[in-house]
């Protein structure tokens, strides 16, 4: 049976936020799109690790989510890698689909803000 928990050599570089949780971003492998961000315990991060799926975990459900399990917008994932602080995972994926909940692409791109540069 497949060792269900996380590398300690991974699980000692990350800076967890009180619920256990790190923030991942999920970017497209071969355009640099930035698709979504999601959160990720160490479960979800060795789930990702081992799977080739993007597994996160819900904070409103409180469950572990495979992107595309129930939409079919898969995200296959290309790499993994943390941060210099160890307080953020980027995974590079190659996303099926649409990556927002709202069927949009990505969660970017509906509500630009304004900068003092003028409108994005």
């Amino acid at each position: 049976m497949e060792d269900m928990a996380l590398d300690p050599k991974i699980a000692a570089r990350l800076k967890r936020n009180p619920d256990g949780l790190v923030p991942a971003i999920a970017q497209q492998y071969d355009t640099g799109e930035v698709l979504m961000l999601a959160w990720m315990n160490d479960e979800a991060l060795h789930r990702t690790l081992t799977t080739g799926r993007a597994t996160y975990w819900s904070r409103s459900r409180g469950e572990f989510w495979v992107k595309g399990d129930t939409s079919g917008h898969v995200q296959h994932v290309k790499s993994v890698a943390l941060d210099c602080d160890g307080d953020t995972i980027l995974v590079k994926v190659d996303q099926a689909g649409a990556a927002c909940h709202t069927g949009d692409r990505t969660c970017f791109d509906a509500d630009r803000l304004e900068t003092a540069l003028g409108p994005a």
